[in-house]
């Protein structure tokens, strides 16, 4: 009897920020790989890249996608489900897309193997909370936001006291550029700008 071939895996690695890294995703999936004995095909990687963007804006995915498609590998393994993508549609499409072409999924974090029926219905499970959990989140700052409206507080960036506006309006009429007054007091262009600006807007 022939040995049962081994699993071709691709990795997919993704980290929202650029002061993350994908290093502990990566030596986690690699483990696994070899406990069990898969065959790492590929790594596909998006680095500071949010799981809201499309396909279009994650190169990383649309190439892992396209493997999948040439029927490169038989398993994709990813560190959890919100690496994937925050939309249900979208996870829900892209394992449909993977067992149309005879693959598979495995999710470290959430014990997931799509190769089995409970393991593709705990998928949609999680895509749901995935959803469910960013709809919270952007509801929570939408309320923050209102909230501090109407509590008369200023939205934005902090400004400089009126000391430093007093300054950069005392540099910018002495003819000081904003480039050279923002050096000097040690603030953002921005704040010169603004303040040059409702200097101009009084004259």
């Amino acid at each position: 009897m022939s040995p049962k071939p081994r699993r071709r895996v691709a990795f997919y690695l993704r980290v929202s920020t650029d002061g993350q890294t994908t290093e502990n995703q990566r030596r986690e999936l690699e483990a696994v790989a070899e406990k069990a004995g898969w065959h790492v095909m590929a790594t596909f990687e998006d680095a500071g890249i949010s799981g809201a963007k499309g396909r279009d804006k994650r190169p990383g995915f649309d190439a892992m996608l396209k493997a999948v498609t040439r029927r490169e590998v038989d398993m994709v393994a990813a560190w959890s489900v919100d690496r994937l993508g925050r939309s249900m549609a979208d996870l829900i499409a892209f394992l449909g897309e993977l067992h149309a072409r005879g693959a598979d999924l495995y999710l470290h974090q959430q014990a997931l193997d799509t190769s089995t029926p409970s393991g593709r219905a705990m998928f949609q499970m999680m895509g749901v909370f995935a959803e469910y959990e960013r709809a919270m989140i952007q509801e929570r700052v939408k309320s923050g936001l209102a909230r501090a409206k109407a509590q008369g507080k200023r939205l934005g960036r902090p400004t400089v006291g009126p000391a430093v506006e007093a300054r950069i309006r005392q540099l910018r009429a002495d003819g000081m550029g904003v480039l050279k007054v923002a050096r000097t007091l040690g603030i953002g262009v921005s704040a010169v700008q603004r303040v040059d600006g409702e200097r101009s807007a009084e004259a």
